[in-house]
């Protein structure tokens, strides 16, 4: 080695230990961000298989530990103890971790090393004593459910069977799997092969349901399992499975795909889904099945033996999985021309049958304009979205190379997909030379599906505003002429065209595109159509995108809400589950309860713009907020919060941020909470939370918070949802948050945080404390108030008052905030003040490091509010109490003299005071810090 390579090590060496300390002196003060950040720092600086390594790698599993990271702590403390094998700190750690892994064997066997290596060690004795426990029980349960699982296969599979019994059987693999090493033990007895035996002669529905829940389960969380699974039914048994016309079929399939999905990935359920991220490494090693997964999704998507809904299936998969962050299928799809197969199914029509036709349902286009949209999401650098681009003019160039009728109607139905979906590129091969031309051409023909095709394609391209003064100049007339068409799917379609035209001046009552009186004409169309009991599903649902548009009028949403018969059947679709009539229901009740994002005009720049002679926005009269809230009330009353709940199951992000809106304007109605409450709001709510765009969790956080304030919360939020719903409300305490959205969450978390404790304790561990106290130093007075107000009812935690105790400025904030002008917040400080007293002497003793205290205790002693003194005197009654040393601070001041005025007062209202007061002076007495009346009597005689 040359003395400059030594000279490197030394400085390496130097700088690994200096990072290692300050690592320790970070996990000391519980920093263990920071701490780990140090550790993985010095790592890069160590050298292979070095003693140093060996307790770095120690040190980064301590803090996995305390981070409840216990995979990471089990892989750091293998690599320690490849370097320094039976190192006993090494293994008393991977024994923690593997123990809360619930891996107890595991952790047993290292248990055992270290006390054989060191039978003095009296902290591993009773976690061997424990561990031994566990796994002899675990031994015993394994035996029972090995008899167990004979038993069940005696039933499950013989053919022969009652089938009652053989059903019960099936039906208990599931909950089998999840007891112990049940899959494992299932596993190994051969329940995958018996059950792909099985599937090829079983009728019964039920018991075809079970095998494929039972496979959905041995895959949960495991790739190994899934892995053995695999290597018995191999990857297209998969799609096998999922082809099917039966929906529960169908679900249960697709659910079991993309556990298997996960488990190859490595992506774990969480509650927050940007928390589910694949393990690089488990995506690395089964790389190959994965890849196989998609090719086979890929074929499965236009092959013409899938039934339709399994092809939705098919690409809500895809639409699923194309993350950048999960498994990235977007870029490996448009690197392998998979774009183009979706681009086969988004330009099928229903209607149009050939011999090459692949079934596909209502929803199909929805779903595949979803999943091109979320693709085109993920191209996150420019050569992907050329490439994105490069496979849709392909299918766009391969349909137009061939003179067909066929191949022309393919491609406009292709560009209505894509305008529906990544709107941009649709835009941008619309835009070329001839395409706007075709469509009109084939609007104008006389061959009724060209016109149904074109007419699609027209209220899709209508949603830019500079493309529908193109559309209203050229377009207009040819849809007023195909509205006289004898077909009521041209007419319906002409109808939604001429709506979305007619409202192309939004919420703006100054703008009207054509002649008064014309879009209240239209909208009794759309509601003629919607309401007419002979008129199909796919008529309905067209008649709702109508009103979709007109909606943004006021005058039609007054008339709607007054038509009960169309509010009723636009709510009955909504329960339909067809995909594609989601935006037309939900758009038209955002448009009901005015729940769309409104521009603040200030009126400063409605005299700048009358000056400068720009168009100013007029509001309509009947958009005042008393007129809202009736129409809220109308269709509550008539089942919104049921539709919604239903609408609620869709794929799309921006149709579930409208849904969470409109149940936020719903919320803010205090009368119309219970309603919502009872129809399952808060289950859908929740969900909502968890996934989606950044406003859709927002308002869906939002009404959450709404329906906690004026409730009971063990009524709003019963069960385990009191739990649930604490992240949710957290998060809205985010600077980037409005007050409104701030100050309705406090008010939840105050109801929330006053139910138990362990409601408090995942307050606190969710991060709370820190936010709540941002909350408590905002300048705006109810903000304060309310945030001052939780605190209050979460100091009833030890874990809060631990926190006070601490080494900073808590109680000086508390003491000062119990000055504030606000009465009510006044209140809530010395609320806390009592209540800290009460529990600890370190609070009662930190009061006295406030400069101001003997002020304050003035102020609060001498407030008229009843509320406030009595808090007050608890104060001086818990500090007097707690020592003697602190009872002499107060009675040496004029505090003494107060308390003896208190005990004179006759007042019923302020008896309670009036007792307090003289438990105080009891104290006082008892300290000895000053006399009763007779010994004062004797020292006179004294004297």
């Amino acid at each position: 080695m040359s003395a400059k390579d030594l000279i490197s090590d030394k400085s390496n060496e130097k700088q690994s230990t200096e990072l290692k300390d300050e690592g320790n002196l970070a996990f000391k003060n519980n920093d263990l961000d920071h701490a780990l950040d140090c550790y993985l720092s010095a790592l890069k600086l160590t050298s292979d298989f070095s003693n140093e390594r060996s307790v770095l790698l120690k040190n980064c599993a301590a803090v996995h530990l305390k981070q409840s990271n216990y995979s990471r702590a089990v892989e750091d403390c293998d690599k320690s103890l490849e370097i320094v094998p039976d190192d006993p700190k090494a293994l008393y750690r991977r024994c923690q971790a593997l123990e809360n892994l619930g891996r107890f064997e595991e952790a047993y066997r290292d248990a055992k090393l270290i006390f054989k290596l060191d039978p003095s060690n009296k902290i591993i004795q009773p976690i061997l004593s424990r561990l031994h426990a566990i796994v002899e029980q675990r031994a015993h349960e394994n035996t029972r459910t090995e008899n167990k699982v004979q038993q069940m296969f005696r039933y499950a599979f013989n053919l022969e069977e009652d089938k009652e019994k053989r059903i019960k059987a099936i039906t208990n693999f599931v909950p089998l799997c999840k007891e112990g090493k049940g899959s494992e033990l299932l596993i190994e007895a051969g329940v995958v092969n018996k059950i792909s035996q099985l599937l090829k002669v079983e009728k019964n529905h039920e018991i075809i349901l079970g095998c494929i829940r039972t496979i959905s389960q041995l895959c949960f969380n495991s790739a190994k399992n899934t892995k053995k699974v695999i290597e018995v039914l191999g990857i297209p048994w998969f799609l096998d499975i999922l082809n099917s016309n039966n929906e529960e079929q169908v679900y249960a399939a697709q659910y079991t795909i993309q556990e298997v999905l996960n488990s190859l990935a490595g992506i774990e359920k969480k509650k927050e889904k940007s928390e589910e991220k694949p393990n690089p490494k488990l995506l690395e090693e089964n790389k190959a099945e994965i890849d196989t997964l998609l090719t086979c999704l890929l074929y499965g998507c236009t092959s013409r033996s899938v039934s339709g809904l399994a092809r939705d299936a098919i690409i809500q998969l895809i639409s699923r999985n194309v993350h950048y962050q999960y498994i990235n299928w977007a870029e490996q799809l448009v690197k392998i021309k998979g774009l183009q197969r979706l681009m086969e199914v988004a330009s099928e029509l229903k209607e149009y049958k050939y011999e090459s036709s692949m079934e596909i349902t209502d929803s199909t286009r929805k779903f595949t304009s979803i999943c091109l949209a979320r693709i085109y999401e993920n191209m996150y650098y420019d050569e992907l979205r050329t490439k994105y681009m490069e496979n849709i003019d392909d299918f766009i160039k391969g349909k137009l190379i061939t003179p067909e009728l066929e191949s022309k109607i393919r491609v406009v139905v292709a560009i209505t997909t894509l305008l529906l979906g990544p709107m941009e590129i649709g835009n941008n091969i619309l835009s070329r030379e001839g395409m706007m031309e075709m469509v009109l051409v084939m609007a104008n023909s006389d061959d009724i599906l060209q016109q149904k095709v074109a007419c699609e394609c027209i209220i899709a391209v209508a949603s830019k505003k500079e493309k529908v003064k193109t559309i209203v100049s050229q377009g207009a007339d040819i849809l007023k002429k195909l509205y006289q068409s004898k077909d009521l799917g041209i007419r319906v379609r002409a109808l939604v065209g001429l709506c979305k035209l007619g409202s192309s001046g939004g919420t703006d009552a100054s703008i009207r595109p054509f002649a008064d009186g014309a879009t209240t004409r239209l909208a009794e169309a759309c509601i003629k159509f919607l309401v007419s009991k002979s008129k199909d599903q796919e008529t309905r649902r067209w008649a709702a995108e109508g009103l979709s548009y007109l909606t943004l009028d006021a005058d039609v949403k007054e008339k709607l809400v007054n038509e009960k018969p169309a509010i009723r059947a636009l709510f009955d679709l909504a329960k339909s589950g067809n995909e594609a009539a989601v935006y037309g229901v939900v758009t038209t009740l955002v448009n009901i309860v005015n729940a769309y994002d409104k521009q603040e005009v200030l009126p400063e720049l409605v005299e700048l713009a009358k000056f400068a002679k720009h168009h100013i926005p007029q509001e309509h009269e009947l958009d005042d907020p008393d007129f809202v809230a009736q129409r809220c009330i109308v269709i509550v009353k008539e089942g919104a919060v049921s539709a919604l709940v239903s609408l609620a199951k869709t794929e799309s992000d921006s149709s579930k941020e409208m849904i969470a809106r409109v149940f936020n304007t719903l919320a803010s109605q205090v009368d119309l909470r219970g309603i919502m409450v009872q129809q399952g709001a808060v289950k859908t709510l929740l969900k909502m939370t968890y996934a989606g765009t950044e406003k859709g969790i927002r308002s869906a956080s939002q009404a959450l918070a709404r329906l906690g304030i004026t409730m009971d919360p063990a009524v709003a939020f019963p069960g385990q949802r009191c739990m649930e719903v604490v992240r949710p409300l957290l998060a809205l305490l985010h600077p980037e948050c409005n007050a409104l959205e701030n100050l309705e969450a406090l008010l939840a978390l105050c109801n929330l945080a006053f139910m138990n404790e362990s409601v408090r304790t995942l307050i606190i561990k969710e991060g709370g404390i820190p936010k709540i106290e941002g909350m408590m130093y905002e300048d705006h007075e109810m903000l304060r108030r309310a945030a001052t107000q939780v605190m209050t009812n979460m100091v009833i935690s030890p874990k809060v008052v631990e926190l006070f105790e601490g080494n900073n400025d808590k109680i000086k904030f508390m003491v000062l905030l119990c000055g504030e002008e606000d009465e009510e917040t006044m209140k809530a400080a010395s609320g806390a003040l009592a209540m800290l007293t009460s529990a600890s002497k370190k609070c009662c003793k930190k009061i006295f490091d406030v400069e101001s205290w003997l002020e304050m205790f003035h102020m609060i002693l001498g407030h008229p509010n009843v509320d406030i003194q009595q808090r007050a005197v608890v104060i001086v009654n818990n500090i007097i109490s707690v020592s003697k040393e602190l009872a002499e601070k107060i009675i040496e001041t004029d505090i003494m003299e107060i308390l003896m005025a208190f005990t004179l007062i006759d007042d019923e209202e302020k008896q309670k005071v009036r007792e307090i007061a003289q438990e105080a002076l009891d104290a006082a007495k008892h300290w000895k810090v000053i006399k009763s009346r007779d010994e004062a009597v004797d020292d006179d005689d004294d004297d």
